[in-house]
């Protein structure tokens, strides 16, 4: 058994009702692209949102301004294709397979796979007292933002700009 210091940030993730977790260390900045992406109001402002943790899926390269996507064209994140499939953002719930030891993934979780966007560990909400008691003992900072878990998941993307 490794201790860890790594500080996780975790939260009941709304579309599968079950805990997520991510790296409290870039967690905050990444809701913020997601906020800044949804917050553009044209194609042109959505295309020069600068993301360093996620990519852009309004960018030229998915959506160019001579296929119907000019810059002065009004944008609504909920019209991105990488949206639309539920692509992008990335599952939140993924996230738990890199971050949580294995031992813990499989006493605490399920995997669960899904037929578009990939497999899933599900994280029952009813255990989530022994497992982030198990992660302190190891040494693992552990806070709890439901919100912030949602805002990553892009839970209800098209109210974010509401």
């Amino acid at each position: 058994m490794t201790t860890q210091h790594q500080h996780l940030v975790y939260g009941r993730a709304t579309a599968h009702d079950c805990l997520a977790f991510a790296d409290a260390g870039t967690a905050t900045e990444e809701a913020a692209e997601i906020r800044a992406l949804a917050a553009a109001r044209t194609w042109g402002e959505a295309r020069q949102v600068r993301m360093t943790h996620l990519w852009n899926p309004a960018g030229p390269e998915y959506h160019d301004p001579e296929d119907g996507y000019a810059d002065d064209k009004p944008f609504t994140i909920s019209e991105v294709r990488a949206v639309e499939d539920g692509t992008w953002p990335r599952m939140v719930t993924e996230r738990a397979f890199t971050l949580l030891p294995q031992d813990l993934q499989d006493r605490y979780g399920k995997r669960q796979v899904t037929v578009h966007d990939g497999d899933y560990l599900e994280v029952p909400v009813a255990g989530e007292s022994e497992l982030v008691a198990e992660l302190r003992q190891r040494g693992y900072e552990v806070t709890r933002d439901d919100e912030l878990i949602n805002q990553l998941d892009g839970f209800s993307l098209g109210s974010l700009t509401a």
